[in-house]
Order: structure tokens, then C-alpha cells, then sequence
């Protein structure tokens, strides 16, 4: 190295202990370990976690040494330099047998912050290493090196710094250049920035878990557990028909109530079907306001109506190519619906504002919790459209019908919040799965992730969610099948939900519609909540805006 301090008061720094199996570097414990292991470690975490990932982890194992190394150096060299200081960094990693360090330049001005770092590598072992395992790269291979450096020289100017490996002999060059700046002062600042955050490694292997058993599941067409939760005979027909509808490009109709996952079972018919690469474009027609709907759906050209100011395309030509899930489609006005069955039937649409007709080519599935024919028959959808649309109609059970998938359903809601809030919640006590068990979840699979979620953030870490996690405001006593799960706190005994009988009993006497007592469930979730709109939604299970569209319709009337 040139120019460079002594090693002596680094060497003075190394201690050997072998009768008590230690090895010191000032007060830091070290190893002696053969490079060959970090090359089989490397390895490992590349066929694991994917070549991105693992460079995240062995750059952030680096960056941790280097600021460990830092601190040793204002330590040591005190009385010298700035530049004499800094120099241990590098002079260690020598030391240290990871690379011989070369100072090309190196400017340093800690009352402006500037940095200007540029330094040559020679025998790099992560170098070696990566091109005894895989040959010659075609990026810089010097993981955690570059990690160390970045941890080291941030820590000892008391600023982001970052260098990037410009030449690489993992790549074919002669030899490893690196040159460091201050964060901000690199084009790619947010991209690097991400290498050194510390990700939760655990959400990383469960995110990659879901993505490769997307992938087996496009690409073989096979069915697997990994996609949804099957052990019920119910949900096993199901998978069926979705399997055999994936193959062919037939309009698929999912039926079934609030929360089943007909989104989901939409998603996996696109993932088994020859349009796959092509986009999946969800729309929740109860969500849309009536008058912006087809705007939604089909386009609007610049100017076609106020507020109008540029041309965009619909979620037709958004999807073009793909599948286009409409889901509620029984919320769609009357006019939206014959448009879409021209679009159907001719594959043709025209914006609004627009003269021009543009083709497109898209796959469509519905969805609805509704009796479509019912709707029908009341003058509220289209015969020809219903037609169109229930060419292969399939049932999604409710969660009360599918009681077997209960325990596989908790595991995988209680892994994913485990990981979404860090914490470590065992599962359920066998009181609170008696309860599930007995209880008729009207809010299906998505009511029971909500109490799962609730119970994760209640529950301490290495403990069992119990019936006091769940239900606010209640203590839980006697047989645990006389008790009822609501999402969102208190409880429903049985002899209560008796009287919800007697509601409707006296609903079917005194001859009131469905829309009567929808009415008045809206306009008393309304008066609960003071007024608030999406406090009412919540007391009654819907979105705000679905909650909007209909006391809307119900002032209309």
C-alpha cells in the first residue's frame, strides 16, 4: 500500500489466545475460518434467496464489520491524521486477509462534507471465491467488501458514503477498482440506499415462498395447496371447475358472499390460463360512482366532459390481451350494461368523447354476492347480459361450509402477521378454535384474516391467541360453542342470534323488501355513527364508498 502509516499498532491489536480457543483484535473476537466456507455460505444464499437478496444480506453483513472497524480506528490512531486514521479501515481488511488495499485518492472535508474515496483490490477472496463457484460475472462480485467499506468510511465521516465496484476481476478486468461518494451524489442514490436497509429476512423467504409457488403454478397448471387453502370437498370442486376453466377462454361467473375470495379464485384462473403473462385488471364496480364508471371501463377522450383534461384508456384496453375482473357486477347501472355487452359481443369499444372504435382483446370474469336472476326478474340487469356472463358459473363456499380448512386458514393468516409485525404468536388456544369452529363467519375468509390480525397484535410473543384476544369487552365462560366471534368486538350468544330470527319473522309477515330493511340498516349504521360515513360503513361491513353509492341510491328513491 502506498503512503500509508505502519501496521505496527494494528498488529499490536491481535491477540491469540489457542488454550482458551480465542482470537482478539483490540476488544472484537475474531475467526480464522477458510475462504472456502464464505464461498459455500455465498452459495447458499444465492440458490436460496435469489442473487439480489443474497448481495443484499453478505453487503449488509459487510457494512456491519466495517462500522464495527470504524469505531477500533478513532480508537487506535487518535493522535494522527484525519487520513491516517481512515487509512485502518483499509489497512485491517489487509490485516485481515479479505484484500490488499491500494489508495489511488482520497479527499476528505468534514466541514463541507465532501468525500472523494478511490482505492485498487488486489486478491480479493470474494473475487476468488465467485470465480472458482460460477466462472466469470457479468457484474462487480465483491459483495461484502463493497458492504465493509460503505459501513466503515459512513461511520468514521459521520455520513452516508457509498462506493460502487467499477472494475471487478470476478468480471474479467485486471484488477478491483472501487470509488466512494456521498450518497446523494450518485444517480441511483434511492437504488443504493435499498442495498443497506435492513429487510426483514424472514418476509423476504416468505414473500419468495408465494412467488415461486405462483410460478410452479403458471407454469405446470397444477393445482397445489400452496395457492388456496383445499381440504374441504367443497373448495376441492371448486379448484376443479376453476382448473378446467382456466385451460379455455370461456366467461367464468364466480358466485358467492362478501369475503369468500372470489378475487383470489379470479387471480389463479388468470395465472392457469393461456393469457398469463398478459395483465390481470381488477374493478370493483360497487366502488366506482355511477357517472364516472364508464369512464372507468372504456376511456374518455380530452374534453369529453368537465374535469376531463387529458385522454386515457379504459380498463379494457388496460387489460388487452389479459383478463379483466369485474367485481360486484351486479352494482353496474343499466346503461354501463348494455355497453358492456357490445363490448362482449363485438370485442369493440368506443371512448367517451371519443369517434374512433378500438378494438380489444380481453377475457372476462365476474363476480357477484347477488342473485342475478332475481335481478332479472326485477328489472335491475340484463337477461342478455346474465346470459353472456354465466356461461360457466362456480360457487365459492362460504367459510361456514369449509369448517375443515379452519386450521390451515389460521397457520397461514398467523405466519403472514407474524411477519407483518414482527412478532411470535404460536396460534389458537383450543377454546378459540372450538369457537371458530361453531361460529357462521358471515364475513367468510376475510372476516376470520381480520380477527387473526387482531388477536397477532394483542397476543405476546411465544403465546397462544385466546378468547380474551378476541372479543373486546367480554369474558368467555361455560361451553365454548355458545360463543360467536364478531370482528369487530363484542359477542353474539345464541340466544341472541335467536332474536335475529324473530327480525326476520317479522320482516316476511309484515311484507318488507329487501331494499326496505337494506334502507334502514344504512340509514341506523348512519345515526350509530354520528353522521360519519366511513364509521357507518365499518359498523356494517362495507367500504365507504359502496356504503356512499348506496344511501345515494336510497336518497334518489
Amino acid at each position: 500500500m502506498n503512503d500509508v502509516p505502519s501496521y505496527g499498532d494494528l498488529l499490536e491489536q491481535i491477540r491469540f489466545e489457542p488454550e482458551a480457543g480465542r482470537i482478539w483484535l483490540d476488544e472484537q473476537r475474531m475467526l480464522l475460518l477458510h475462504t472456502a466456507t464464505f464461498g459455500a455460505l455465498r452459495h447458499e444464499l444465492i440458490e436460496s434467496l435469489g442473487i439480489r437478496h443474497a448481495q443484499a444480506v453478505i453487503a449488509r453483513m459487510g457494512y456491519a464489520s466495517g462500522s464495527t472497524d470504524a469505531t477500533l480506528a478513532r480508537k487506535i490512531r487518535h493522535d494522527a491524521s484525519v487520513e491516517d486514521a481512515f487509512m485502518v479501515g483499509p489497512q485491517l481488511h489487509s490485516l485481515e486477509g479479505v484484500v490488499n488495499v491500494e489508495k489511488v485518492k482520497l479527499e476528505m472535508d468534514f466541514s463541507s462534507g465532501h468525500f472523494y474515496g478511490e482505492f485498487l483490490w488486489h486478491n480479493s477472496y470474494e473475487a476468488e471465491e465467485s470465480l472458482r463457484l460460477y466462472g466469470v460475472s457479468s457484474e462487480p462480485v465483491c459483495w461484502s467488501q463493497i458492504g465493509y467499506a460503505c459501513g466503515y468510511t459512513s461511520h468514521f465521516f459521520n455520513k452516508p458514503i457509498v462506493y460502487k465496484e467499477v472494475e471487478c476481476i470476478g468480471k474479467g478486468d485486471a484488477h478491483c477498482r472501487i470509488v466512494g461518494r456521498p450518497l446523494e451524489e450518485w444517480d441511483d442514490a434511492d437504488r443504493l440506499r435499498k442495498v443497506f436497509d435492513r429487510e426483514n429476512i424472514a418476509e423476504t423467504i416468505y414473500s419468495l415462498k408465494d412467488e415461486i409457488s405462483n410460478l410452479r403454478t403458471a407454469m405446470t397448471g397444477v393445482l397445489g395447496r400452496e395457492d388456496i387453502v383445499a381440504n374441504s370437498p367443497r373448495m376441492r370442486e371448486c379448484l376443479e371447475h376453476v382448473h378446467r376453466a382456466g385451460g379455455v377462454d370461456v366467461t367464468v361467473l364466480f358466485l358467492g358472499e362478501t369475503g369468500v375470495g372470489k378475487e383470489v379464485f379470479a387471480n389463479l384462473l388468470h395465472r392457469l390460463s393461456p393469457r398469463r403473462e398478459a395483465p390481470f385488471v381488477a374493478v370493483n364496480c360497487a366502488a366506482l360512482p355511477k357517472e364516472l364508471i364508464e369512464a372507468e371501463l372504456f376511456g374518455v377522450e380530452k374534453g369529453a366532459y368537465t374535469g376531463a383534461e387529458s385522454s386515457r384508456p379504459g380498463r379494457f384496453e388496460r387489460a388487452h390481451g389479459g383478463t379483466l375482473f369485474l367485481d360486484e357486477v351486479g352494482e353496474m347501472p343499466m346503461e354501463s350494461q348494455a355497453k358492456l355487452l357490445r363490448v362482449l359481443q363485438t370485442g369493440e369499444l368506443d371512448r367517451i368523447g371519443d369517434v374512433a372504435t378500438r378494438k380489444v382483446d380481453v377475457r372476462l370474469v365476474a363476480a357477484t354476492n347477488q342473485n342475478l336472476e332475481q335481478l332479472v326478474s326485477e328489472g335491475r340487469f340484463r337477461a342478455d347480459l346474465y346470459y353472456r356472463l354465466s356461461v360457466f358459473p362456480i360457487q365459492i363456499a362460504p367459510l361456514r361450509e369449509r369448517i375443515d380448512d379452519l386450521p390451515e386458514l389460521i397457520e397461514r393468516f398467523i405466519k403472514r402477521y407474524n411477519v407483518k409485525y414482527g412478532r411470535r404468536v404460536k396460534g389458537v388456544t383450543d377454546k378459540v378454535m372450538s369457537c371458530f369452529r361453531s361460529y357462521g363467519w358471515p364475513g367468510n375468509v376475510r372476516e376470520l384474516e381480520n380477527v387473526i390480525e387482531r388477536g397477532i397484535i394483542l397476543t405476546g410473543d411465544d403465546q397462544f391467541i385466546d378468547t380474551d384476544k378476541l372479543y373486546a369487552n367480554m369474558a368467555v365462560s361455560g361451553d365454548p360453542s355458545d360463543c360467536f366471534a364478531v370482528s369487530g368486538g363484542g359477542g353474539l350468544c345464541r340466544d341472541e342470534a335467536s332474536k335475529l330470527d324473530g327480525i326476520v319473522e317479522c320482516m316476511l309477515e309484515h311484507n318488507m323488501s329487501l331494499d326496505d330493511l337494506e334502507k334502514l340498516i344504512i340509514k341506523t349504521a348512519l345515526t350509530h355513527a354520528g353522521g360519519n360515513v366511513s364509521a357507518a360503513a365499518r359498523l356494517i361491513g362495507m367500504t365507504a364508498p359502496q356504503f356512499r353509492y348506496r344511501l345515494k341510491k336510497f336518497d334518489a328513491s
